[in-house]
């Protein structure tokens, strides 16, 4: 009797959650489809002429006269505002561009012999502002004139729901970058799954549980793999080979495990971004996860993958300035890593988690949705971190920061 009595209850909760599942998925389904209907597509708002104008690196005065020289790239006049779109302004860049002497340039893409920037952002602990910090960074730079690549490797696919792609709603079945670097015959090119978004050179490829997949095909691809195969850890970077020419930057946003697909994204890395909450649990994890980090690396390295990198840097996230003891862990970190922990770190704000609540990024939200000081510190916060982060992508082109 208890073993059945055990067997039943085994089933019953197999059900309650599956059950569980499937109303939370159907409710988040009629939420979605309640804020953003499905003829609506995700826009991102209007920037005011001193936000255009430092976006683009030119003066406010010489804006208003370049905005009169060209078609489609004059502001819109509402209530007697001028305000700018990201598509007026990516015109604007490039007019300016193709007009600009010596050394002067407003399209910073990358030039012969600067190779393709591919930043991968992971953390082991979930809640550390991993996603957050991909999509903040992958707008800023695009935002800034550079070609930018998004790939969303988590199979939750938060990043893709920020960009507006539900992954229940609007991505299907061989449309992540499992299409790109899945074993069979139905593997796809790179170019087949990649998708525009709302902002002029921000592409991404959108993730959903299908991810997962690659973790279940990997072991039964190394016991069977044949002279020529490439390996597991090999093929994100043959992947977005394919795409070699079209980006300046790739930002991957990793799932929160040591996988297959985390490897894969480290070996075709050129450059680390780590994410740290400074809390006493998290920073311990972050020990575990980078001594299994190294060892994984150790083995993949003796296969023959590439972990030579420009750069790895550690973000503090959620960051309380008023918190002592959060302080003393980011002196901590600091004392043990150097310089490889970034200068600024990203404030913990409701301005940032709030924009979150409707998918939102701070870049997308409208200022007057919060007191202005809340906002104002926290986009500060955010584009000091940003900032920081292109100083070491044109540090390893070779470039002045």
């Amino acid at each position: 009797m208890p073993e059945t009595s055990d067997t039943t209850a085994r089933a019953e909760l197999r059900t309650l959650v599956q059950r569980h599942g499937a109303d939370l998925a159907n409710q988040l389904q009629a939420h979605h489809r309640n804020t953003f209907p499905p003829e609506a597509e995700k826009t991102i708002r209007q920037f005011s002429p001193a936000e255009a104008s430092r976006l683009i690196g030119i003066h406010e005065g010489y804006l208003r006269q370049v905005a009169t020289e060209g078609k489609g790239i004059a502001p819109t006049i509402k209530n007697g505002r001028r305000s700018y779109s990201v598509d007026a302004i990516h015109e604007i860049r490039k007019h300016l561009d193709q007009g600009a002497r010596g050394n002067r340039r407003y399209l910073p893409h990358r030039t012969a012999g600067e190779h393709l920037q591919v930043i991968t952002v992971m953390n082991f602990k979930g809640g550390s502002g991993k996603t957050t910090t991909s999509a903040h960074l992958a707008q800023y730079l695009a935002l800034h004139g550079y070609r930018v690549l998004a790939i969303d490797l988590d199979p939750q696919a938060s990043l893709s729901a920020l960009f507006g792609f539900q992954p229940e709603l609007h991505v299907g079945e061989n449309e992540t970058l499992y299409g790109a670097i899945r074993y069979d015959e139905r593997q796809r090119s790179i170019a087949e799954v990649v998708r525009s978004t709302y902002i002029p050179d921000l592409h991404i490829v959108p993730g959903n549980l299908e991810l997962m997949e690659f973790e279940h095909d990997t072991p039964r691809a190394l016991m069977t793999r044949k002279a020529g195969d490439t390996l597991f850890f090999a093929r994100i970077g043959q992947a977005l080979a394919q795409a070699q020419n079209l980006y300046d930057v790739v930002v991957i946003d990793c799932p929160p495990q040591l996988g297959y697909l985390t490897l894969s994204a480290l070996t075709a890395a050129t450059a680390v971004l780590i994410t740290v909450h400074p809390q006493m649990l998290d920073v311990m994890s972050m020990a575990q996860f980078l001594q299994m980090t190294g060892d994984l690396l150790d083995e993949v390295a003796h296969a023959g993958a590439s972990t030579s990198y420009d750069w790895l840097k550690y973000l503090i996230t959620r960051f309380e300035p008023g918190d002592g003891p959060q302080n003393q862990m980011v002196a901590f970190l600091r004392s043990i890593f150097g310089e490889h922990v970034l200068i600024h770190p990203m404030l913990k704000s409701t301005a940032i988690s709030d924009a979150g609540l409707t998918n939102q990024t701070i870049y997308e939200v409208e200022r007057n949705q919060f007191t202005r000081s809340t906002y104002d510190r926290a986009i500060e916060s955010v584009n000091f971190v940003n900032a920081e982060i292109e100083a070491s992508i044109r540090q390893a082109w070779g470039r002045a920061a």
